[in-house]
């Protein structure tokens, strides 16, 4: 069944069956059908040209948001490590180290705290949002997803989390922010700013908007990373199911709008050089490049293939143990933790803030090593990263409790921001203990997986590199230490094993392959870290999903893979449909509409008349008409029930002395005499469908030819029209024909767009029952249709890359039999019903 609204107020993550759809396919109002229609070949320029610009300014707005994040990120974390930084060097003396930890503390569970509430105002805004704009672009509507307030909510919160010292990321969210930006700019619209209101109705339905949302979430990627191909090649793998060349070009566009503005603001912020375009995105790994001083050194070798497909399958194991472990904390959140009130999840996020600031502070003051040193870095060493435009990496090294000429490995990972920590493994010349890449290692793999899930907004992207690149800085010690290979470049052992981790956590092959490659500005590391990421991935999937299909799977969200599986084609269409169809006549009182909408939740309605010349035939054994007898004889009980309910809709109004105000405009003459139908046929009055009522319920006199009339197939209506016809009066009377009846434009249609009004919420008291609606100038007339016999794949496959919504089934003579929805083609729902068809063998 096509199931029902989500009520945007829901907050808890709770596993859930009733997301809607979004409508993808077109209909016979298509906006593009009806404006191309009144445009010429200028115009039509035009109109496509305003696409080019609302994407650019996607791109454009979306790295504005990066700029603010960025920002405010640097600042507060800035403050807090010089507080806390000197008051540790003060104690180091005085033996007060607790008072520092105080100070640490108060600026974390602050910053925490604050992060919590927003997601309170806002729930979805919680985590990356990956999951959820993944969902989106699927074809699956989550409640509240693309709102402003959502944006406001995650923009805010992550630079609150990130300063707070939780082990997330700022990038994920990016990607979040952007599919927002996309999703509401073109709209020229909000909920949240009611007051402001711009005519403009053009690209006003879920087709537009997901090509839009696609472009925002490209430019989210290539903001965070520097990536604009990267971020085409992520809306294309883990984002839209449906995608052509136009699209291609349009998102790569705004990616690069959105790298470009963010690099432009950035590069002249911190740099005082406007248009020299150094920072490309908030986070970039610098050159890799070894020290002139090292004759030995490569970048890396063919040997060292072997050691990077070792690095893949370790980090594929440990990528499923992360998603594994994620996955329990989320269940048992869901159980115990989300029902509660909502003060509890508050707790929950300063528990995990306290817990990670006490563990950062006693790791560096007490587990860390004081290492030398590297004297390469006082004699001209050229290895560049993204932080010498600006300060030499030298400049984050802690020297707690460390004589000079020395530091502390420990405190320079854990007290220094995350970016800059990465770059500490991929660039310091410097070596970093086993024992200190060990339990750092251990500590940022638990408390990481621990904190993505709180109530906060958080990435996945950046502590997973950062667990990566410790664990490939931990082997290429080992390889040196143990085996002697001098010629190794640590640098890319610890971005091997950053892209080993990531990948077995989230299972990205192609478009993290570009991430990493133009984040790095170095061509030749795409093989290895193709090859790692590709061996990630098989190794992580032997045990379980990435980490975001993991979290949409909790959510119970209906999201379709990209194809089916090979013992599928056994089932066809007539297996996995749904045959208890509820539908409505191309002519149909009102008081039928009203009750059909108050009694059902479906988001479509199959336009049917009854095919009462078949009557005979259908019964007769002819094979083309009764090939689906047992799907009909299967609901006939469900089809008396629509009729006894429909007979009984005049219940739901207050009086049945109610009057439309169409009567106004209703004629009292005789209705005329009928004409010859070839006479109405030419001079256009001629309705091809029958005036066919609801009226009565099944008697029990009727024979099985009366229960059963075959319902001959004209089209789909949707809900929202519908509830539209109904809200503007659109009906004509018994007394007169259709062509009386109002017309609505695809603009007036879609006025509502995106939230159309309930059926529960409408005023129906000026409705007069008898009247009429014509639903045909409206209702699709040619959806995409599939035979009961058709192989499950070819379903699966037209149902998924033309992005639709719902599949009617039609037999061979036209008599509609089934439909299938989203939900018909989830894997569970395939896996059960091939499980029946085994049974039935």
């Amino acid at each position: 069944t096509i199931l029902g609204e989500t009520h945007e107020e829901e907050d808890e993550i709770l596993p859930r069956k009733d997301y809607e759809s979004l409508d993808y396919d077109r209909c016979i109002n298509d906006p593009y059908l009806e404006i191309l229609e009144s445009m010429d070949n200028k115009k039509v320029q035009r109109y496509e040209a305003v696409k080019w610009v609302l994407v650019f300014a996607i791109g454009v707005c979306t790295g504005l948001v990066g700029l603010f994040v960025d920002f405010f990120v640097r600042l507060f974390t800035h403050l807090k490590f010089q507080v806390v930084q000197s008051s540790v060097e003060e104690c180091t003396e005085k033996g007060c180290l607790a008072l520092s930890l105080l100070e640490l503390l108060g600026f974390n569970l602050t910053f925490v705290f604050l992060a919590s509430l927003l997601v309170l105002i806002q729930p979805v805004a919680a985590g990356s949002g990956i999951p959820e704009i993944k969902c989106y672009l699927n074809g699956v509507k989550v409640p509240g997803v693309v709102r402003l307030r959502t944006v406001v909510c995650k923009a805010a919160g992550v630079l609150f989390s990130v300063a707070g010292g939780l082990f997330v990321g700022k990038e994920g969210p990016m990607i979040h922010s952007g599919a927002v930006v996309g999703a509401g700019l073109p709209q020229f619209q909000s909920i949240s700013l009611r007051k402001i209101q711009f005519n403009f109705p053009y690209f006003r339905s879920d087709r537009d908007k997901r090509d839009f949302v696609s472009a925002g979430a490209a430019a989210g990627v290539a903001a965070a990373f520097g990536a604009p191909i990267g971020g085409t090649l992520f809306s294309l793998e883990e984002g839209s199911s449906f995608w052509n060349q136009g699209l291609t070009w349009k998102v790569l566009f705004c990616s690069m709008a959105a790298t470009f503005t963010l690099n432009f603001f950035r590069s002249g912020i911190q740099f005082g050089s406007w248009g020299s375009f150094q920072l490309p995105g908030l986070l970039n790994f610098g050159e890799f490049k070894c020290s002139e001083s090292d004759k030995k050194c490569h970048l890396w070798t063919a040997v060292d293939l072997g050691f990077f497909i070792l690095m893949g399958i370790v980090g594929g194991l440990l990528g499923a143990t992360f998603n594994c472990l994620n996955k329990r904390l989320a269940k048992y959140r869901m159980r115990n933790v989300h029902p509660k009130p909502k003060l509890v999840r508050v707790l929950e996020s300063l528990l995990v803030s306290l817990t990670t600031t006490v563990v950062v502070f006693v790791a560096s003051m007490v587990l860390g090593e004081c290492r030398q040193m590297s004297s390469s870095r006082h004699s001209g060493n050229d290895t560049l990263s993204l932080q010498d435009i600006s300060e030499d990496v030298n400049s984050s090294i802690k020297t707690f409790f460390c004589p000079n000429e020395t530091y502390n490995d420990m405190a320079t990972l854990f007290f220094n921001p995350q970016e800059s920590a990465i770059l500490q493994l991929f660039h310091q010349d410097g070596t970093f203990s086993p024992v200190t890449l060990s339990l750092f290692f251990l500590l940022y793999f638990l408390l990481s997986c621990w904190t993505y899930g709180i109530s906060v907004p958080s990435g996945l992207f950046v502590p997973s590199l950062l667990c990566g690149a410790a664990f490939g800085r931990l082997v290429a010690n080992l390889l040196k230490s143990y085996i002697g290979l001098d010629h190794i470049y640590s640098g890319t052992f610890a971005l091997i094993g950053a892209a080993a981790f990531l990948g077995g956590v989230v299972r990205m092959t192609i478009s993290l392959t570009v991430i990493l490659i133009e984040s790095t500005n170095e061509i030749t590391y795409g093989l290895p870290i193709m090859i790692t990421l590709m061996v990630a991935k098989w190794t992580g999937d032997f045990f379980n999903k990435g980490i975001y299909d993991i979290h949409v799977n909790l959510r119970g969200v209906p999201l379709l893979e990209w194809e089916t599986g090979v013992e599928m084609d056994k089932l066809r269409a007539s297996d996995i449909m749904e045959p208890n169809l509820t539908y409505v006549y191309p002519h149909t009182r009102i008081q039928s509409l009203v009750s059909i909408l108050r009694t059902t939740v479906h988001h479509a309605f199959p336009v049917v008349t009854e095919n009462r010349g078949n009557e005979r035939e259908f019964m007769k054994g002819n094979q083309l008409i009764s090939n689906n007898i047992k799907f009909k004889k299967s609901s006939i009980l469900t089809r008396a029930g629509e009729q006894r309910k429909r007979s009984q809709s005049m219940k739901s109004y207050p009086s049945s002395e109610l009057r439309n105000m169409c009567d106004e405009h209703i004629a009292t003459e005789e209705p005329p005499e009928k004409e010859d139908l070839l006479q109405q046929m030419l001079e256009r009055r001629y309705t091809p469908y029958p005036n066919l009522y609801p009226d009565q319920s099944p008697s029990e006199e009727w024979t099985m030819e009366e229960r059963f009339r075959p319902l001959t197939f004209h089209g789909l209506i949707l809900r929202s029209q519908l509830v539209t016809l109904l809200d503007r009066g659109v009906c004509y009377s018994e007394s007169q024909s259709s062509a009386s009846q109002p017309r609505l434009s695809h603009a007036e249609m879609s006025e509502d767009y995106p939230r159309y009004p309930d059926i529960h919420d409408l005023d129906l008291t000026l409705l007069n029952p008898r009247m009429i609606v014509d639903v045909t100038p409206y209702m699709n007339p040619s959806p995409f249709t599939v035979s009961p016999n058709t192989h499950v794949s070819q379903v699966f496959n037209l149902f998924r890359t033309m992005g639709l919504r719902h599949l009617p089934v039609v037999n061979a003579v036209g008599e509609v039999v089934g439909i299938i929805t989203r939900h018909n083609l989830t894997h569970e729902f395939l896996q059960a019903r091939l499980r029946q068809h085994y049974q039935t063998i």
